[in-house]
């Protein structure tokens, strides 16, 4: 059997502290988290190498490699009282990362079989502090707002506005905005109640069809 302790060590020495990924809570939180248990069974074995993985789903939705998600999660300078939501949460990862530094996480996801597994695997896990529901990705979950954070864990087209209204005062919205070929990690800032973005770094995420902008014909 693999040791997966070391595997997670291998994780945060050869590729979280070689692509600046530095925030103590966060490498902590990656080196508990059970990453193997998040993937399908047939890639448990590849769990902590650098890639992504296609996870089981009508969805289609990918677990980012661990540098592309540590990165992003960073940005988010989550501390110990903040209330974070997490869309596209697949089978639950993220949220099991982020429930370890943050208050109280709520994950979204838009696939009902998504939805069981990661909540299933959360509480195998005893993880108390996150909750799983299902809805549409681009609208959040407003009976739940405000949110210290909200986190997107893919790349998207846009953010819906009707995100952005679910920042609290002070709250901070972090994805992987597309720009042509790549996605750009930005951090959507909510101050006296204007939203400002900040573009960051080119961060490799999969594409998340929620959040696709129709496209436009023109005659």
């Amino acid at each position: 059997m693999p040791d997966y302790a070391e595997a997670r060590l291998l994780m945060v020495e050869t590729q979280l502290r070689t692509c600046e990924v530095t925030d103590r809570d966060l490498i902590s939180a990656m080196l508990e988290v059970p990453r193997e248990r998040f993937v399908p069974e047939d890639r448990t074995g590849l769990a902590y190498s650098d890639m992504r993985h296609e996870l089981d789903g009508a969805s289609h939705r990918v677990l980012p490699e661990p540098v592309a998600f540590a990165r992003l999660a960073q940005l988010a300078a989550i501390t110990r009282d903040d209330v974070v939501l997490d869309i596209a949460c697949g089978t639950g990862y993220s949220t099991a990362v982020l429930a370890r530094i943050a208050s109280a996480v709520v994950a979204l996801e838009d696939d009902e079989d998504l939805v069981a597994r990661a909540d299933a695997t959360l509480t195998a896990l005893e993880i108390g502090n996150a909750a799983v529901l299902r809805g549409e990705l681009a609208e959040g979950v407003p009976s739940e707002a405000p949110f210290d954070v909200i986190f997107i864990g893919g790349a998207v087209d846009s953010v819906s506005p009707a995100l952005l209204k679910q920042l609290k005062e002070g709250g901070r919205l972090i994805a992987g905005v597309v720009h042509g070929p790549t996605a750009v990690a930005t951090v959507f800032l909510k101050s006296d109640g204007i939203v400002t973005r900040h573009e960051e770094f080119d961060v490799g995420l999969p594409r998340l069809a929620a959040f696709a902008q129709p496209v436009a014909f023109a005659l």
